[in-house]
């Protein structure tokens, strides 16, 4: 046997042990992932109502708009509450939203998010106590999912574990478990779990991240098996390169 296909022979055999490496690597990681079967942005939602009734003179947003705590949202003319000034009942230094002598009242955001829908039109008339705008809070975006899961599989999921959230666009951001819930179906643990983000949170007016929006949750399930090592190192290769 020559040199030059003793070379060859060498690179041949370096080049299928190198092959059979990365296929036992990212077999170990597909069996390290658990994938959600359902998975929804949500976000709390907070209700905008009005304590007297009246018309809606003029809207300040949109659905959709970012606003914060304090910024007016909704301007509303109220014979009751003009009624109410008259005699005393109220005082506009107690009120908890601006008014005026002629029983017009400013409605404003109770905290910081995102306009999600609006229930009220200039012109329209609404009844006292009526939900008059929802809002998002900002903040409180974050992604539940649902994975079916083996009980064994299901005790390697713990607060804290790396999840990665697959948007419609098949962009990727990075999040991890907050909460926990299980209930059994059929021998099998359907994990109900909360998912946290900051980037989520940085981009929660964006559209593909509004509450609602279907995604895909992969949940780092922790690695116990002899492949632990190795898998952790080749991934922390994997994302110098970017990949």
């Amino acid at each position: 046997m020559t040199w030059a296909t003793r070379m060859k022979l060498a690179v041949g055999v370096v080049v299928i042990l190198a092959l059979c490496a990365t296929l036992t690597l990212v077999l170990n990681r597909r069996l390290t992932q658990a994938l959600s079967s359902q998975a929804t942005i949500v976000s709390e939602e907070v209700a905008v109502g009005t304590d007297y009734a009246g018309t809606i003179v003029e809207s300040f947003v949109d659905e959709g708009d970012a606003i914060e705590a304090g910024e007016p949202m909704f301007r509303l003319r109220s014979l009751v509450l003009a009624h109410d000034l008259s005699i005393g009942l109220v005082s506009k230094k107690a009120a908890s939203y601006e008014v005026t002598d002629d029983g017009e009242m400013t409605v404003v955001a109770p905290v910081d998010g995102v306009v999600a829908e609006i229930d009220a039109t200039p012109g329209g008339f609404v009844q006292s106590g009526t939900v008059i705008a929802t809002l998002y809070e900002e903040g409180t975006t974050r992604v539940d999912a649902r994975l079916l899961l083996d009980p064994a599989d299901f005790a390697r999921i713990e607060k804290g574990t790396y999840v990665r959230i697959v948007l419609p666009d098949q962009s990727e951001l990075p999040g991890e478990v907050d909460t926990i819930g299980v209930q059994n179906t059929r021998n099998r643990a359907e994990a109900t779990v909360s998912v946290v983000s900051p980037t989520l949170t940085q981009q929660a007016a964006e559209a593909l991240v509004l509450p609602g929006t279907p995604v895909v949750a992969r949940v780092e399930l922790r690695d116990e098996g002899p492949m632990a090592g190795p898998d952790l190192a080749f991934q922390r290769f994997l994302q110098r390169l970017g990949l």
